[in-house]
């Protein structure tokens, strides 16, 4: 998905704040935000709250919805550098197509991750006829040595998925409960959907060296003994060993965790990089249409996407 936010976000990582000795989970509640088509989403993350966890640097839940008649998502060409997105479909359809030449459903389950390295242009639609839209689109930040590497596709139709005490567990990336999802990643992290098919208490078992954070999609939560609602994001810091969820059937949750990313990053537009130089390049190469480094995709008819002004050249941001 193509990002209209304006400002240049510099990327922190820090723990919860800790009140009378004991650490805090922050509470994160979601900004609203319009995607191609006119499509509203719940953005949790970059925000002014927290703009990282681990590596994943974007979050966006769209959904669940039904569309109007006549009405989809479509986001023209746009260009991507320094990050993979990471699409995780719930509910409906959608299209992607890119410079490489792919083009591609994803479907309910499945996962899309496409790593745009040094640069990668592509498209999303929903497919004729398709009225729902459930999904979380979410941005990882590329390594500073992984950042300028071939951009790629992959597509993931079958992912690890089990039960444990009536919830259903589907792990989109790394590792936990002993499973390993075959998506390809750059930086220690995880992604697993939990969906409470009965009531539940569910106690998980954490990496005491990544940080954590729990997004509701649906329901509502207790995480830690404290209340969530849907769209709101449990960031839980670094440092535990275990986590409780209770929920009722119906509930869904996406967990997500990393090792703290120290390294510094610029999130401008549709570009992650790791100097403001970098993002002036790509601009400027897609500006002047630079094929090189973003060429068209192919199958798709209608207009590219217009870059907006660098905020920090024309004075609108000091970011």
């Amino acid at each position: 998905m193509s990002n209209r936010d304006l400002e240049c976000e510099l990327s922190t990582s820090a723990d919860c704040p800790v009140q009378d000795g004991v650490r805090q989970i922050q509470r994160i509640s979601p900004r609203a935000a319009i995607i191609g088509g006119g499509i509203p989403v719940n953005r949790l993350l970059p925000g002014p709250q927290r703009q990282l966890i681990g590596a994943w640097c974007f979050l966006d839940h769209a959904g669940p919805a039904e569309l109007p008649e006549g009405q989809g998502l479509n986001v023209g060409p746009h260009p991507h550098i320094g990050l993979q997105t990471f699409t995780w479909m719930i509910e409906g359809e959608g299209l992607h197509r890119d410079s490489l030449g792919n083009e591609q459903v994803i479907r309910p389950g499945q996962v899309n991750l496409m790593t745009a390295g040094r640069g990668i242009v592509h498209t999303e639609e929903s497919p004729d006829g398709e009225r729902h839209i459930h999904a979380a689109q979410l941005w990882i930040a590329l390594p500073e040595a992984d950042k300028d590497c071939p951009p790629a596709f992959d597509h993931y139709p079958d992912l690890p998925q089990w039960q444990n005490q009536g919830v259903q567990y589907t792990l989109l990336a790394g590792s936990f409960a002993g499973q390993r999802a075959p998506s390809r990643i750059y930086s220690p992290l995880v992604g697993v959907d939990l969906t409470w098919l009965t009531n539940s208490n569910q106690q998980l078992g954490l990496q005491l060296e990544f940080e954590y954070g729990v997004l509701v999609l649906e329901g509502n939560v207790e995480v830690n003994g404290e209340q969530f609602a849907a769209n709101e994001l449990a960031y839980l810091g670094r440092g535990l060993s275990s986590l409780s969820l209770q929920a009722s059937a119906g509930t869904r949750v996406l967990l997500l965790g990393g090792e703290p990313y120290h390294q510094q990053i610029h999130l401008w537009w549709n570009f992650v990089a790791h100097s403001r130089d970098e993002i002036a390049v790509a601009l400027d190469d897609w500006n002047r249409h630079n094929l090189e480094r973003f060429p068209r995709v192919p199958g798709y008819a209608g207009e590219r996407l217009t870059a907006p002004p660098l905020p920090w050249l024309t004075g609108a941001v000091s970011g």
